[in-house]
Parts: structure tokens; C-alpha cells; sequence
């Protein structure tokens, strides 16, 4: 019995993670945040948003993993991504 699905899908979600926090540091020493004020109930930063962001995406991947029978996980992977994307742009 295996406790964690190491799938393709689980394999780039960590990475792209990285690459995430990585860019983020280099746009954010290029060109500084200024907090505002979207969907989320309070004001962000870009790294707030970006936080927020990865938290939704990681449960999403996990949850799409857990809890559907389905063959392949790029689905959650896709999920997870697009709420991240979603999170960061108008959260």
C-alpha cells in the first residue's frame, strides 16, 4: 500500500512551485508591489497573493489525487493551476 501518489502530474507541480518563487523574487526586486485590494477580503501584496495562491493549489492538487478514481492527474494539476493563476490576477 502506497501512502502518496508520486505521479507525472504530482512531479511537475513541485517544480513549477520553484520556478514560481523564483520568478516572483526577481519581479519583485525589478519592480516592487504595491498592495491592493481584489476578491480576497483583504489587501495583498503579490507574495501574499502568491501564498494564498499556493495553499489553494496545493489542497486542490491533493484533494483531485485523493478523491477521484481517475487514471490521470493532470486534471487537478490543471485545476490547481488556474486557481492559482486566478488568485495571483485578481485576488
Amino acid at each position: 500500500m502506497q501512502w502518496m501518489a508520486w505521479t507525472p502530474p504530482v512531479a511537475v507541480f513541485f517544480p513549477c512551485i520553484g520556478l514560481l518563487l523564483v520568478g516572483m523574487t526577481v519581479w519583485e526586486l525589478r519592480s516592487p508591489t504595491i498592495p491592493r485590494k481584489g476578491f480576497l477580503p483583504i489587501v495583498t501584496t503579490r507574495g501574499d497573493r502568491l501564498f494564498i495562491g499556493l495553499l489553494a493549489a496545493a489542497y486542490v492538487n491533493l484533494a483531485w489525487i485523493a478523491l477521484t478514481e481517475e487514471a490521470s492527474a493532470w486534471w487537478g494539476f490543471a485545476i490547481s493551476m488556474a486557481l492559482l493563476a486566478l488568485v495571483m490576477c485578481k485576488g
